[in-house]
């Protein structure tokens, strides 16, 4: 086929759809309807006189022509972008623009970003505080710090391990001194329990910990860690926290972890489309990062107490908090 006659929409959007296994994925990401997807893959197939996807009920599979086809276009269009990225003309003004789970962004690296920018004057960081996935097509972000409960590799990606999470189960001293005692996992049924995104977190824990298949009932539901750890700091329940991304209120008093037992709770990770194609502002970035972190895990497990520790600072401090609020579990 000649050059002039590549049905280029048509590719794009057969791309996409390979990509992401689905039509209304696809549509989403080039911002047409499902339809125009669905008539531009036709219309490739009717040119190339095969057919590049089986047609399920609910999904849609790829030939093995539709393989090969998506393979060349992928890294073509990869490559198109990367070499549109070295040409276009940058800013004076070096911007690094990350996209960072909410938790992160709020409870760890907006509060450092006055340390980077002592380093590097020069440089704005643009931070996008989302869950979602983030393409890197485009240009719109040098770098992105995701959330995995496994070894996540990203389509695409570049992924560098950060550190890895536990979920321990934090609270305000006040609530721990003016409560039933606590001297097992199972004693923090008598406290509200709070919650992110749903209520499987604390079963995973109560579980793990040996306190039986329990299943909290009760309890407000928080999107994300950072706002639950928060309500926990006010005296509103007990709540499952990274150590961490809770280590201020942690250090500060403001929580305490009233038993010695945590699970793992998935690692985050550091991602790029590529980090030898990084900027020198967005590789000065990422390092800072790795050496911020690398540097609070040093300072958390010299300082870390006992849960011992933990019970009489939290008697000793039951004055200073005031007493805990209540809610109904």
């Amino acid at each position: 086929m000649k050059r002039g006659r590549l049905p280029l929409t048509a590719l794009r959007s057969f791309e996409a759809a390979g990509r992401h296994s689905s039509f209304s994925r696809a549509a989403d990401e080039l911002y047409v309807s499902q339809a125009a997807i669905s008539r531009q893959v036709r219309e490739l197939e009717a040119s190339v006189g095969r057919a590049l996807f089986f047609r399920n009920h609910r999904q849609v599979v790829l030939t093995e022509a539709g393989r090969h086809l998506l393979d060349q276009l992928t890294q073509s269009f990869d490559a198109i972008d990367r070499r549109l990225g070295e040409i276009i003309e940058r800013p004076a003004q070096h911007v690094v623009t990350v996209s960072v789970e909410p938790s992160l962004a709020a409870a760890w690296l907006v509060p450092r970003l006055n340390a980077f920018n002592a380093v590097l004057p020069d440089v704005d960081v643009s931070i996008d505080a989302s869950p979602l996935l983030v393409d890197f097509r485009g240009h719109r972000f040098d770098l992105a710090i995701r959330h995995g409960m496994t070894a996540t590799s990203w389509p695409r990606t570049q992924s560098r391990h950060l550190f890895d999470c536990t979920r321990t189960a934090l609270m305000a001293p006040a609530m721990l001194a003016a409560g039933p005692p606590v001297t097992s996992a199972a004693d923090l049924l008598h406290f509200p329990l709070l919650h992110e995104d749903d209520r499987d977190g604390w079963a995973d824990w109560f579980k793990a910990a040996g306190a039986g298949a329990t299943e909290p009932r009760r309890g407000p539901i928080f999107p994300d860690a950072a706002l639950s750890a928060q309500s926990a700091a006010l005296g509103h329940g007990v709540a499952l926290g990274c150590r961490l991304l809770t280590w201020p209120d942690f250090s500060a008093g403001r929580l305490i972890a009233p038993v010695d037992f945590e699970i793992p709770g998935g690692a985050y990770w550091l991602v790029a489309s590529g980090f030898d194609r990084l900027s020198e502002p967005a590789k000065a970035f990422a390092e800072w990062v790795a050496e911020e972190i690398a540097r609070d895990l040093g300072v958390i497990d010299a300082a870390t107490p006992s849960a011992d520790e933990s019970k009489i600072a939290s008697r000793q401090s039951e004055d200073r908090f005031g007493p805990p609020s209540t809610v109904e579990r």
